[in-house]
Order: structure tokens, then sequence, then C-alpha cells
């Protein structure tokens, strides 16, 4: 049950929405929705690209705004058998994606600004959870028939709204030393801000017990854990005299029954209150204990399967150390290398109201570190009216601190870019690209709370110049992820070898506007 309420409030946690790392958002324009390989960029969206590039540009201001509408379909299955259904979809709708983006170029310097969802940026919602919240739940029936209490079904319902995006802020400024290489510093504020509200309520399960539910009909789980707690410890306090008046806490029932101090049908009683747990040869003592025991149980029980609300909010800060290199060996090659430091963040939880389980505690804090990030990138003109392009982005990510997440990492995450643009006419542009994502997680890391698949990716578009000072970019990306999957045991329910599988596509369509004076 613990697990339930941690996997669906951490689903949306510093995941990448779209294109990108492990955690990292690389879709900030929408000049890199059509074409996918911007790291050698001179434009306005070099400011997050290649900002060592941006002394290309013009003297005077120069301004870009972005935003990116944006599907995506996430698909768990788990084959465990207890489940009702073992397909689990999760559907993510950003209307809003926004890349704001000022330069000021002067002479040989120019100074920037950026404005990105570096992280996240979406609510993710899983109309019936996730595996890890209800297969505790679908165990219960069999838990209980282990007891010799027939049980053959369990319901539960679920609403959960949350949300998680990372906010960029980045300043910078880049310097011309010669016509051929440029640089730049800068720094970016990473402001992690994660919020969700859920409650899982009406859990019921439809035991036969003639006691508590003697027609086998459906009833809340916290109504007969609650009263099996009841009888249970009636049946303990029933035990009671034996032991301390009559000292027969050493015989077996049916010796106190030989004795005179029960009853045949007390017997049959406390026997079939233990069901299968139950043994000729324990004695009245070792009967009590096991009463207790079962009463601290349904106790436990009744506390996990009760109405729970959760209403949390996370937030955090880091800081991102950036430095660039843009070098132009002639006409028509141009090379943009960037180099992100690891942003150190810690999110604190702002708690309002927590499980029984007390999952998030208030000021509790753990760590969610954005790791390095090394880009490199080629523009070759092939041809005057034809560029080609190519980009390499390797992510730190074992560097990392996720409160040991990072352990699972065999390899760090890599993509290759490659793109082209084709001048139509002198205001008018096509483009496409292809990405290749691949991931280096191990098997170990992937949970239905997050998994990272590696991933091909394919994006076209248009550019429209409608002015010397005015230029439209228009882009489409679609992402069809490989399926992952790892194999899960279950020892505590007696199921192992268990499939889990991951699958994940995504669409997105992209509008900028760039524009100077």
């Amino acid at each position: 049950m613990k697990k339930y309420l941690l996997s669906v409030a951490t689903v949306l946690l510093s995941a990448p929405i779209f294109a990108g790392g492990i955690l990292t958002n690389s879709n900030q324009s929408a000049a890199y929705m059509r074409m996918l390989a911007r790291d050698a960029s001179t434009s306005i969206d070099a400011i997050y690209y290649n900002p060592a590039g941006l002394t290309k540009l013009g003297n005077g201001f120069h301004f870009s705004l972005n935003n990116q509408t944006l599907f995506s379909k996430r698909t768990i299955d788990n084959g465990f058998p207890l489940l009702n259904d073992q397909k689990y979809i999760g559907d993510v709708t950003i209307p809003f994606f926004p890349g704001i983006y000022a330069a000021y170029k002067m002479d040989r310097w120019v100074f920037s600004f950026g404005f990105n969802p570096n992280s996240g940026g979406g609510t993710a919602n899983y109309g019936k959870g996730l595996p890890s919240f209800e297969i505790p739940i679908s165990a219960i029936p069999a838990g209980l028939n282990a007891k010799g209490i027939p049980t053959s079904a369990y319901s539960l319902d679920l609403s959960f709204d949350g949300s998680s995006v990372f906010w960029g802020s980045q300043v910078g400024a880049s310097y011309k030393f010669t016509d051929i290489i440029s640089a730049f510093a800068g720094v970016r504020m990473i402001y992690a801000v994660n919020t969700y509200k859920g409650e899982m309520k009406n859990i019921s399960i439809n035991p036969l017990y003639p006691g508590i539910n003697p027609s086998g009909n459906f009833m809340l789980a916290s109504v007969f854990f609650t009263q099996l707690a009841t009888l249970a410890n009636g049946a303990a306090s029933s035990i009671d005299p034996l032991i301390t008046t009559y000292g027969a806490g050493d015989q077996t029932l049916q010796e106190a029954r030989t004795n005179n101090l029960l009853t045949d049908d007390q017997v049959t009683a406390l026997s079939a209150g233990l069901g299968a747990a139950y043994n000729p040869a324990m004695t009245v003592s070792q009967v009590q204990s096991a009463y207790l025991a079962n009463a601290a149980a349904s106790t436990q029980n009744a506390a996990a399967t009760s109405d729970q609300k959760v209403d949390v909010r996370q937030t955090g800060t880091g800081f991102t150390p950036i430095i660039g290199v843009n070098i132009t060996p002639n006409d028509k090659i141009n090379i943009g290398i960037k180099f992100e430091f690891k942003t150190k963040l810690e999110l604190t939880n702002h708690t309002k109201s927590d499980v029984v389980t007390n999952m998030f505690p208030e000021g509790a804090t753990y760590r969610e570190d954005l790791p390095a990030l090394l880009s490199i990138g080629v523009d070759y003109k092939i041809l005057p009216d034809l560029k080609l392009s190519a980009g390499l982005h390797h992510y730190f990510d074992k560097n990392v601190d996720w409160d040991g997440r990072q352990n699972f990492i065999d390899n760090n995450l890599y993509e290759l870019a490659f793109g082209m643009e084709y001048n139509v006419t002198d205001k008018f542009l096509l483009s496409a690209g292809y990405l290749y994502v691949q991931t280096g997680v191990g098997q170990g890391y992937q949970t239905d709370i997050s998994y990272s698949l590696s991933s091909n990716s394919v994006g076209f578009g248009c550019a429209f110049m409608a002015s010397e000072r005015l230029t439209l970019n228009l882009g489409v990306l679609y992402t069809q992820y490989v399926q992952g999957q790892r194999t899960v045991d279950y020892p505590q329910y007696g199921i192992n070898g268990i499939t889990e599988t991951y699958n994940r596509n995504n669409i997105g369509f992209g509008i900028g506007f760039d524009f100077s004076f």
C-alpha cells in the first residue's frame, strides 16, 4: 500500500516530457521540432543550444517566442495474475510549453537570456493508477483465502492530479575573439515545483465470513478488517480466564475441553476462527497469541485500506554553470560545443495531508540532480541552399545523486541528431531531422514509477521569413520508444518471474516567432 501513493505521486517527478535525457528536456524551440539538430545553431535559439554561436547575429536586439503543444501516451503491462486488468495507460497533454529567448548584440559582445521548462512540464493522468499500487490490493483476496476466508474479488476508486516542472532561467555573455572562434559563459537557475493531489477510496472485497459478511457480498475492506480485529480481540479476551484463573495456558483446546474448561462449541469456534493457521497441537496460550497477532494485523490492514488523501507540494532550487565555444573554420562549416555542469538539486516536501504510512513527511528532502551535459554540433552547407547538421549529446547520468538510484545506471545516455534545411526560396525553407536516443540504465533502474527507454524521433517543418525582421517557425515531432521490460519477483505473495513491459510514444507541434530590431 505504501508503494501506491509513492508511485502515483512521483510518476511525474523530474521526468522529461518529450525529447532529451533521463531528466532533461531538449525540445526547447520550434526550430528544434522541425530539424532536431540545433547544436551548431547561430540563430536566436542558440541561446539554449549553442550560446557561443550568438556572435553570428547582427547588432541589435533579437527575440524569440515559442510554444509547443505536446501529447504523450504511456503504457505499462504487468503480468501479475491477481490483477483485474494488467494494462495501465497514462496520458499526458501539455497545451503550453514555452521557450523565450532574448539577446542583445553589440559588436563582439552578446548578452542573452533564456527561459524554458528544463525538465518535466506536464500533468500525467493514469486513470487506474499503476501496478505497484494495485498489486498489494489485488493480493488481499488470495491472502484471505489462505487464512480460510473465501474471497474472490476486489475493487477500488482512485483520483489523482499531479504536475511537475523544472523552470530554467538562463543568463550569459558571448564574446567573439576572431572571425573563427567565440566563447560563452553563463548560468541557469533551476526552480523545481512538483504538486500532486490524490485520493484512494472505496477499497472493497467480498469475503464470506459468518460473523461479519455471511452473504459474501462486496463490503469495504477497512470495515471488514476492523470487525475482524474486534472479533480477534474478543476471542483473545475470552481465552484469558483459562490462563489467569485456571492455569490452562499449556493445555491444548481439546485438553481444556476434556477438563471441562471449554465446551465443544467453544473449541469449534476458537479453532475455526484461526482458519488455516490453527494446529491442534497449539496450546491455549499459543491460540491466544495467534488471535492477538491477527487483531494487530487486521488493525493495520484496516488503516491501510481506509480512504486516504495526499496533498503535497515539493520545491527546490539549483544552479547550472554553462560554458561554450563556437568555431567557424570556413564559410561552409560551423561547429558548436556546449558543456552544462551538474545541477545539484534538493527538493523539500510541503505537506498539507499525507497517507497513513507518512509517505511525505513535512520538511523532508531528497536529491534529484540534473546531470552534466556535453553537446557537440556541426553545420555544413553542402550547397548554397542546402545545409546538413549533426549533433551528439552525452549526459553524465552516472555522476548524479538520485538518492541511490544512479547505482542502477550501467552507461551514460547519449543522443545522435541529424537534420537538414533546404531554402526553397529566399523567404521559405523546409527542414527535417532524425534523433536516436540510447539509454544506459540497467534493468534494476526500471519501475512503473520511472523508466528510461531508447527511442527514435523524426521531425519536420518549415520556416517563413515574413520580413527582414520577422521569421515564423513551424515544426512537428514524433517519437516512438523501444519497448523495455524487467522481470519482477513478488516473494511476499509467492509469485515470481513476472514480466513488466513499458511502451511510450509522443507527438508534438511547435510554433515560434523570431524577430529583431
